[in-house]
């Protein structure tokens, strides 16, 4: 699965959530391919066997951990497995969130903006609470929180989703100048369209060309790529991860409160 061969994270552990499909699963493999152990967190038993096997098949060790991230105890049993086993803690990667499209803002229902804050936000600071202290015993690391490009645009029809991703930028900037003087980076990785359920789904198809009966990537794709300054429909689970690695890496070391936005041009087309 994954693009990389180096060893630049040799030797580091890295704590991701949403471990087990899509752009996680991709993040461990990536990760574990530089050479990182990894503590993978997802709610899907089947999931977390599929990181699984595809760490060790680079070679490194690999924790997994079922729990949902809005619930901090979890978290914090799946920090204290994972440092245990691996001696320590060098980069958190707040991953897991939710996506939907149930229309306009003032239709939404509670329940629908509670699962979307709660997942997105409340996830991303319920895990970067179980990580820091291990970060700072390990005199300094990496926080990488997973937002959107919904974080800095408007998405009509998913506000609950919009208004979480804004949160989670809103929070990585002030873990920066919190957790600056430990030696801990924070930054956020913005990915746009991504080859993965969440965007190749048969809701998204037909809400993209409602025009067709049964739409399937094929028809949305001309769609997607004309949004682009890139002439693609979407990036791959392995280019958000290879943003993740660098920022793991000790080669990002004096580069935090940032946004990476991984979106082949989306965000600065401008017609």
């Amino acid at each position: 699965m994954s693009l990389g061969t180096d060893r630049r994270l040799a030797g580091k552990v890295a704590l991701v959530t949403g471990a087990g499909a899509g752009m996680g699963l991709a993040f461990a493999d990536r990760l574990a391919a530089g050479g990182a152990d990894i503590i993978a967190v997802d709610l899907d038993e089947a999931g977390l066997d599929a990181a699984a096997r595809s760490v060790r098949e680079h070679g490194r060790g690999v924790v997994t951990f079922r729990a949902d991230v809005r619930e901090q105890a979890a978290l914090d049993e799946a920090v204290r497995a994972g440092v245990d086993r691996f001696g320590g803690l060098d980069a958190v990667v707040a991953n897991a969130g939710v996506s939907r499209n149930p229309g306009p803002s003032w239709t939404i229902d509670e329940a629908e903006w509670d699962l979307a804050v709660g997942v997105n936000v409340t996830g991303a600071w319920h895990t970067v609470k179980a990580g820091v202290p291990a970060l700072a015993e390990r005199g300094g690391g990496s926080v990488i929180l997973i937002s959107s490009t919904a974080g800095i645009k408007s998405v009509p029809g998913a506000s609950q989703y919009s208004a979480a991703k804004h949160a989670v930028i809103g929070l990585m900037r002030t873990l920066a100048n919190e957790l600056g003087g430990q030696s801990i980076r924070v930054n956020a990785v913005l990915p746009g369209a991504v080859n993965t359920a969440m965007t190749n789904n048969p809701a998204t198809f037909a809400r993209l060309r409602p025009d067709l009966e049964n739409p399937g990537p094929e028809d949305v794709a001309g769609v997607l790529a004309a949004r682009h300054l890139l002439p693609i429909p979407w990036a791959e689970p392995e280019d958000v991860a290879n943003a993740v690695a660098f920022l793991t890496s000790d080669e990002s070391r004096c580069i935090t409160g940032q946004q990476i936005v991984v979106d082949a041009g989306l965000t600065q087309k401008v017609a």
